[in-house]
């Protein structure tokens, strides 16, 4: 299998040196599941796309910075890449930000969360039809960091997964559409050094919760797994 990374962020240079940037993240994880797993990676914040749709299985977008309504010529350009895919019936996977991009893009909604940062690892209620994407249990644990999410859907979506802090924290679009606004990528040590970066911007009570909450242990393998059958199908 081989994946398409649409990066949309890059990560910082001291942290990069020991986690590596997100398409590494993300090619570590998916290894770990299957290391026949081959990944490309497009940067487009730099206008990097690929020749043609189909060279690869199906496509990522990672987690950025910015937000899914910042009026930036490529957060633009990458939502008019997603209507494209969506139309040609691509496999396409989104996570945090790029969760978001899907949403919006496809007619859906993103804004700031009433209830501020989401951090930490959140456990997220799985609904009725996440069997039929592959996840099960009844619940799924992912690290977070966002204080944006979805707060309406795209036509057509269903939800996955939520929890009350974020309702919308996992979607489903026909068969081709699977999005997380966690990060299954995330290692921990990655999650501890983002929380540490922005300790003052959470407060100390958040910050604190935050960090007592990365010793549980998420389900990063699991969720990858599910992606990787997903894209397969």
């Amino acid at each position: 299998m081989k994946l398409g990374i649409l990066n949309a962020d890059q990560v910082k240079p001291e942290f990069a040196k020991k986690f590596g940037e997100y398409p590494d993240m993300f090619a570590e994880i998916f290894r770990a599941v299957d290391s026949d797993v081959t990944t490309v990676t497009y940067e487009v914040v730099s206008g990097q796309y690929p020749a043609d749709i189909d060279e690869v299985d199906g496509y990522i977008i990672t987690g950025s910075k910015l937000s899914v309504y910042d009026d930036v010529p490529w957060v633009h350009e990458l939502k008019s890449f997603v209507k494209q895919l969506h139309e040609r019936k691509k496999k396409l996977i989104g996570i945090c930000f790029g969760h978001q991009m899907v949403a919006e893009a496809l007619g859906g909604k993103v804004e700031q969360a009433d209830v501020g940062w989401c951090v930490g690892v959140y456990s997220n209620q799985l609904n009725k039809d996440a069997e039929s994407y592959g996840l099960e249990g009844g619940a799924m644990l992912l690290r977070s960091n966002h204080k944006d999410q979805v707060t309406e859907l795209p036509e057509g979506a269903i939800v996955l997964a939520g929890n009350d802090s974020c309702p919308i924290a996992s979607i489903g679009l026909a068969d081709h559409i699977l999005t997380f606004q966690g990060h299954p990528e995330f290692s921990e040590g990655y999650a501890r050094a983002l929380l540490n970066m922005r300790r003052e911007i959470f407060g100390e009570e958040l910050f604190h919760t935050a960090i007592d909450s990365l010793g549980i242990e998420p389900d990063n393998h699991q969720i990858a797994s599910c992606i990787l059958d997903f894209v397969s199908r």
